[in-house]
C-alpha cells in the first residue's frame, strides 16, 4: 500500500473528487480526515469511508481562519501527525463580469483562493516539524486557459496554480512538495448542479462531451488516481507541477 502509515487531510471531502480521493487514500493505507460545511453530508461520507479504514470528519468552512486552523489541529490531535494535504474545497460560479455580483466574486475568491491559502498556512508548521510532507491543490483547466463566461472562476484557479508554484519554491528545502491537479470537466455533484441550472441541460452535456478531445466527461476516480500519484513516493522528484486531468482539453 502506497500510503501506509500516512495521515491525510482532504478539504471538501464529503462528495465528488474529494470523496473519491479520500476513499482511495484509505484503501492505500492512510488515515484520513475530510472536511465539509454540511454535518449531514459529513456523517453520510464518514459512514461510507469508515468501511475502508480510519476516517474522521471535521465540519467547517475553509474561508474561515478559525475553521481552517481547527481542521488541521483536529486532524493532528486525532491521528498524531499530518503528512498529506489535499486542498480540494471549491465553488463554481458561471457568470460574465457584468452579471456577477461583488458578493459572488468575494465568495468565490474566499473559498477557492483564501481557503487554499489558510489551510496550507496552518498545515505547514506541522509538516516542517516532521521533516516533510506533500500538498496538492485542486486547481482546474480554467487555471491554465481562459473559459468563456467565468472570469472570476478562471481568476481564482489561475491564482491557485501560481500559488502552488510559489509555495513549491518556498518549501522545497523543507522536504515539502507542493503540486496542483488541474481537472477538466468531471462527473461530480458540482457538475450536476451546473447542468441542472442550465437552460438546456441535455444540450449542455452534449456540447461538453463534444468539446473534449476524448469525447467524454472525466470521472472523480480518475482525478483521485492523479492525486495519489502526486502524494506518493512515485512522484518524489515532482514539485511545482500542474498535472492536467482533462482528456486533452488544454492541449487544444
Amino acid at each position: 500500500m502506497r500510503l501506509n502509515g500516512k495521515v491525510a487531510l482532504i478539504t471538501g471531502g464529503t462528495e465528488g473528487m474529494g470523496y473519491a480521493t479520500a476513499e482511495l487514500f484509505l484503501k492505500e493505507g492512510a488515515r484520513v480526515s475530510v472536511t465539509g460545511r454540511s454535518t449531514e453530508k459529513g456523517a453520510h461520507a464518514l459512514e461510507r469511508l469508515s468501511k475502508f479504514g480510519q476516517a474522521h470528519f471535521v465540519r467547517g468552512d475553509v474561508a474561515s481562519s478559525e475553521d481552517a486552523l481547527r481542521m488541521v489541529d483536529e486532524t493532528v490531535a486525532r491521528f498524531g501527525r499530518l503528512d498529506i494535504l489535499f486542498n480540494n474545497a471549491g465553488v463554481y460560479i458561471e457568470k460574465s463580469a457584468e452579471e456577477m455580483t461583488e458578493e459572488e466574486w468575494d465568495r468565490l475568491m474566499d473559498v477557492n483562493v483564501k481557503g487554499t491559502f489558510l489551510v496550507t498556512k496552518f498545515a505547514l508548521p506541522y509538516m516542517k516539524r516532521q521533516g516533510g510532507g506533500v500538498i496538492v491543490n485542486n486547481s482546474s483547466d480554467a487555471g491554465l486557459i481562459g473559459n468563456r463566461n467565468c472570469p472570476a472562476y478562471c481568476a481564482s484557479k489561475g491564482a491557485v496554480t501560481l500559488m502552488t508554484k510559489a509555495m513549491a519554491l518556498d518549501y522545497a528545502g523543507c522536504g515539502i512538495r507542493v503540486n496542483s491537479v488541474n481537472p477538466g470537466t468531471i462527473d461530480t455533484p458540482m457538475l450536476a448542479r451546473e447542468v441542472e441550472a442550465a437552460k438546456d441541460p441535455e444540450g449542455y452535456m452534449e456540447r461538453t462531451r463534444a468539446e473534449s478531445p476524448m469525447g467524454r466527461i472525466g470521472r472523480a476516480e480518475e482525478v483521485a488516481k492523479a492525486v495519489l500519484f502526486l502524494v506518493s513516493d512515485e512522484s518524489s522528484f515532482v514539485t511545482g507541477a500542474s498535472l492536467s486531468v482533462d482528456g486533452g482539453s488544454t492541449a487544444q
